[in-house]
């Protein structure tokens, strides 16, 4: 078979946040997979660890959509895990979460894109107060209700989440509020993006998904602690202390300050729990983390 007609047969994804730790992952698994993958990013550079398993690169901006002309153009599948954990550059949560996901939407629908995967976050609807998970869901509501088959995942925490409990069991403790027995089952990315790429089977849904393993804060404190061989050393912060700084950051600071740590507060003082799936473990990666550091040192 020549390569054109090779390339004809395989199913076409667009990936957007291809630079991001998800979209990362998601090029190798569709790679792997066998799709042909078109990824949208501001800066080629990022991309240089993955770059050779690209078919193509459109190179845009999601918030200004004059520079995505023909970026969805053959397309069957667009993937999209854009959004910013930080304010930064004048732009706001709902200018990306919401209004770049909402551009290439829009293309998609024009481009006779037959489905669009978004990937928001575990309990993003239950928790429409929080900045930038009310700036996600925005964007759930308007796909939904477009003419496009949606699909959306909202994925628990990832492994990349949790290197914070490695680096505070490499500095001698770890910080948990309340007494530490909220739950979560993180999830690894190559686990997620698999997902992902079979959910595009199906048609109008949403899913959560979580990780094979459902830890409270005190057991992943204790597999960091084992992962570097420190001494277990925990401070436990009573709740009112976090409601009262997410009070007072609310009222005296910019969403741009106080949103990333609006929304760690809330997530790391409920329970985070969702369907399980995959077989990566987070005790594993954190094994491997304390390895890599070791040898780089």
């Amino acid at each position: 078979m020549s390569p054109d007609r090779e390339n004809q047969s395989r199913p076409k994804v667009l990936v957007v946040g291809a630079t991001g730790y998800l979209g990362k992952h998601m090029i190798q698994c569709l790679h792997r997979r066998g799709y042909w993958v078109r990824v949208l990013v501001r800066d080629e550079s990022r991309l240089a660890d993955v770059k050779d398993l690209v078919d193509e690169v459109f190179v845009g901006e999601a918030t200004k959509p004059e520079s995505l002309i023909g970026v969805c153009d053959g397309i069957e599948i667009v993937f999209s895990s854009l959004g910013i954990t930080r304010q930064k550059d004048g732009l706001t949560y709902q200018d990306v979460d919401y209004g770049a996901n909402k551009n290439v939407l829009d293309l998609a629908i024009r481009s006779g894109v037959e489905k669009f995967l978004y990937v928001s976050a575990l309990n993003a609807d239950k928790l429409p107060d929080v900045k930038i998970l009310a700036a996600k869901e925005h964007f759930v509501s308007e796909l939904r209700e477009s003419s496009i088959d949606s699909i959306v995942v909202r994925p628990n925490g990832f492994f990349s989440d949790m290197k914070e409990f490695l680096s505070m069991a490499r500095g001698g403790r770890v910080y948990l509020f309340g007494d530490g027995e909220y739950r979560s089952n993180p999830i690894d990315g190559t686990d997620l993006a698999n997902f992902c790429i079979d959910q595009f089977s199906f048609r109008n849904t949403c899913v959560d998904i979580g990780g094979p393993d459902v830890l409270t804060a005190n057991e992943i404190a204790d597999l960091a602690f084992a992962a570097t061989g420190q001494k277990r050393r925990v401070t436990y912060i009573p709740l009112w202390i976090t409601k009262a700084l997410l009070f007072g950051m609310r009222k005296f600071t910019g969403v741009e300050t106080h949103g990333p740590i609006e929304f760690f507060l809330t997530v790391l003082t409920m329970d985070m729990v969702a369907p399980s799936t995959g077989t990566r473990r987070l005790a594993d990666f954190f094994q491997d983390e304390a390895k890599t550091e070791q040898s780089q040192r």
